[in-house]
């Protein structure tokens, strides 16, 4: 076999330092060939070895009393009772949808579900997690549309609803996008699978797809920033079918009902090799495979080619001897390709077999306890961040105005443009759909019981303070399950952050992770499952640093919770927690001092537990009628969101924080607070102030009245009708290239989808 001579230009161009190729050289005993080159290289790069972050991840909390599975599978587990389980992970596919935005974010989509089903868990619910640069950078309005498309595309044609998520703008992402995805299955403690390759002689089956060029070093590529040539990794993007993963789901569904499987593993990130070097790498054991069994769709495929591609769609299985014809037989009875292609030995080793001849032989264990563990330098910006807005404060007057700036802006408005493509419905377990409550819910059905999921995180705060927005981005995910009815559990986590090997983004993770480490203790939600992405940057600028947190947690009746909307007239308005002048990072600071800098809110970790506390008992006395908690854009876009059903509110401030002027009374972003309505305010207020959190009663709802005033000076002043049109058009709008001034106006159409 021919294969290109491993020079040190080979071995750069395979993201392998000098030190790492003379460890491999180590373990071998001699020098690589190219496949065992290449083999190296994707084991070792940042996405598949995480050899920059493991010493930081090993701080975070893991176990708990729901905890089935922990960080190290393909997808977490947690107990939700009566023998009913839920696996769930979030993963990033940044990279290729910045390169080629439908495939990339469609293959992003079917990458998370076999992750969940290859666990045993049938998928019910996807989330997005959405990361874009200025609507007016070049290639972003396509980029957008792209990505939406994607997810939609995928997720739609295979029958798993997307029925929550976040999408924010900010010129860190002109370059490098984020596309974060997060999925989550149900089935019964009993019927967990694990990724093991067990049992000598069991037999390995691959099946799925066929075997082809696209997606080659897709896992290197995710290791590496983006530079002027990145257009030229588009070869590395892989290519999806939602219809074939659909049967690959059910095959692999029915085939777990029998027992004659013994592991099972998801071909993703590295493909072939990850898969089976994983799972031999957990059962202790060694695999022996022939490639010429390999099923292919491209003519002369070598070994490299086909241990390194990264075709989606595709699974490998270790059976139980004897059972292999059973397995081959289920998959193409659903049309799939399936072949066994190996077996379980005991040396140790992966075994790679060509045309009758070894081509490779890797040593299992030292590829992953040999693999280059970094403590990478950290260092912290020299740089003073004030502890408030250097600012004019201003007199109670209207306000009007900066409110229709604030949700007329691409972080603010509805995106319903966005998840209106996406079937948020389907297999009817769905109970809240995007934008009704603050936490996507579904049912379990069967259990009486439903599931709460979100994702959070405020990059700017992450920039301003990365322990604080670290901490921030687990309490804003808890309080957005609790206001939903839920009680937090269990979190997975997409870390997004650009190069390692710059002292100052080491130190933006290390502080992320303490932030969200302090929070999970706190709030009693361990860390499950995640993903680390490293290299998002461009040509040396750096995106926000993203620590992306999805939650999940459990509503014992399906019945719990509240929508965010105001439910009826003549309701009263309740404001749990404090309000601070707490401007820094906040979405008015960004529009109106883009260049300004301030310390972000701080969190109060015993607050955010308390507030958990506090829904809970609420919603166990059913006194609430609607539930919204305040986040980015600070009490009055939170007012208005509650408003947007037409049933508005008269809000009269006297009484709190008075201290502050009406700007940071309005629009500050201070974390632990809420709005509730209710008949009982007396019941609210006292069962808030038992649990050590400041309430007050604001108001009452009215039929399309919007007025806020502070001791009777309007601050706000219009109609439900007009908030509604400008929160519900402005995406589209702006898409099409319109200016927030033109949406206040209503000026302009809205765009249904844009073109490529």
């Amino acid at each position: 076999m021919n294969e290109p001579r491993i020079t040190p230009e080979v071995i750069a161009s395979h993201g392998l330092s000098p030190d790492e190729y003379q460890r491999i050289e180590q373990i071998l005993g001699r020098a690589p060939n190219y496949t065992e080159l290449g083999i190296f290289s994707v084991m070792w790069s940042e996405h598949c070895s995480y050899k920059s972050s493991r010493v930081h991840l090993r701080k975070f909390p893991t176990t708990g009393p729901r905890v089935v599975q922990g960080p190290g599978e393909n997808a977490g587990v947690i107990d939700i009772g009566d023998g009913w389980v839920a696996a769930f992970k979030m993963e990033s596919h940044n990279h290729p949808s910045f390169i080629e935005p439908y495939q990339g974010a469609a293959t992003g989509v079917g990458g998370i579900l076999r992750d969940i089903f290859t666990m045993g868990a049938r998928p019910i619910a996807c989330l997005d997690s959405l990361r874009f640069g200025n609507l007016d950078a070049p290639r972003m309005k396509y980029l957008v549309d792209g990505v939406v498309r994607g997810i939609s595309g995928y997720g739609n044609c295979i029958g798993i609803p997307t029925i929550g998520g976040e999408t924010s703008f900010h010129r860190s992402y002109n370059g490098n996008i984020l596309v974060n995805v997060f999925a989550l299955g149900v089935t019964t403690r009993d019927r967990i699978f694990t990724g093991t390759a067990s049992g000598v002689g069991n037999p390995v089956i691959y099946v799925g797809s066929k075997t082809g060029r696209d997606g080659i070093h897709g896992a290197t590529m995710a290791s590496a920033e983006f530079d002027e040539a990145s257009e030229e990794k588009r070869p590395t993007v892989q290519v999806g079918d939602p219809f074939t993963e659909k049967l690959l789901l059910e095959a692999c569904l029915e085939i777990m009902d029998s027992d004659a499987v013994v592991g099972i593993q998801d071909m993703g990130a590295a493909g072939l090799t990850s898969s089976s070097f994983e799972m031999a790498g957990r059962a202790g054991t060694g695999v022996r495979m022939d490639l010429d069994r390999v099923p292919v769709r491209e003519s002369g495929m070598t070994p490299y080619e086909i241990m390194l591609s990264e075709s989606q769609e595709r699974m490998l299985i270790v059976a139980k001897r004897g059972r292999e014809d059973e397995v081959v037989r289920t998959f193409e009875k659903w049309d799939l390709n399936a072949a066994v292609v190996g077996e379980v030995t005991d040396d140790a080793f992966v075994r790679l077999i060509w045309h009758g001849e070894e081509v490779a032989a890797i040593p299992v264990d030292p590829i992953s306890t040999e693999a280059p563990v970094y403590e990478r330098p950290m260092s912290a910006p020299q740089r003073v961040i004030p502890a408030s807005l250097d600012r004019q404060h201003i007199g109670d007057g209207d306000l009007t105005e900066e409110l229709f700036h604030l949700i007329a802006s691409p972080n603010l408005c509805s995106k319903r443009w966005i998840w209106e493509q996406y079937d948020t419905t389907v297999r009817t377990n769905t109970i809240a759909r995007p934008e009704r409550r603050d936490a996507a819910i579904v049912r379990v059905k069967g259990t009486g019981r439903a599931l709460a999921m979100t994702s959070d995180v405020n990059p700017v705060y992450c920039s301003l303070d990365p322990y604080e927005g670290g901490k921030q981005a687990v309490a804003e995910a808890a309080r957005n399950i609790a206001v939903s009815g839920g009680r937090p559990v269990a979190i997975t986590d997409c870390l997004n952050f650009g190069s390692p090997e710059r002292p100052e983004i080491m130190w933006q993770f290390a502080e992320c992770i303490r932030g969200i480490s302090d929070a999970c203790v706190a709030l009693g939600t361990p860390v499950v499952s995640g993903n680390v992405s490293f290299y998002n940057e461009t040509e040396g600028r750096a995106v926000l640093p993203t620590p992306t947190v999805g939650m999940v947690g459990i509503l014992e009746h399906d019945t719990d919770g509240r929508e965010i909307a105001f439910a009826e007239a003549g309701l009263d308005i309740v404001l749990i927690g404090e309000t601070r002048d707490e401007l820094g990072g906040s979405e008015w600071q960004q529009r109106t001092m883009p260049d300004a800098v301030a310390a972000p809110p701080r969190v109060d970790l015993d607050r955010e537990k308390s507030m958990v506390a506090f829904f809970l008992t609420a919603y166990e006395h059913r006194l609430l009628h609607s539930a919204h908690d305040l986040s980015n854009g600070g009490l009055a876009v939170a007012l208005t969101e509650c408003a947007m059903d037409g049933i508005g509110c008269h809000v009269e401030l006297a009484g709190h924080a008075d201290a502050i002027d009406a700007i940071a009374l309005l629009f500050g972003e201070s974390q632990a607070r809420a709005i509730v309505t209710t008949s009982q305010p007396d019941a609210v207020l006292r069962i808030a102030h038992q649990h050590g959190l400041a309430a007050m009663r604001i108001g009452r709802t009215e039929v399309a009245t919007f007025l806020i005033e502070r001791n009777g000076v309007p601050l706000i002043r219009t109609s439900t009708p007009e908030l509604g049109r400008i929160w519900r058009s402005a995406f589209a709008l702006l898409l099409g290239g319109d200016r927030i001034e033109d949406v206040i106006r209503g000026v302009g159409e809205e765009v249904q989808l844009l073109s490529p």
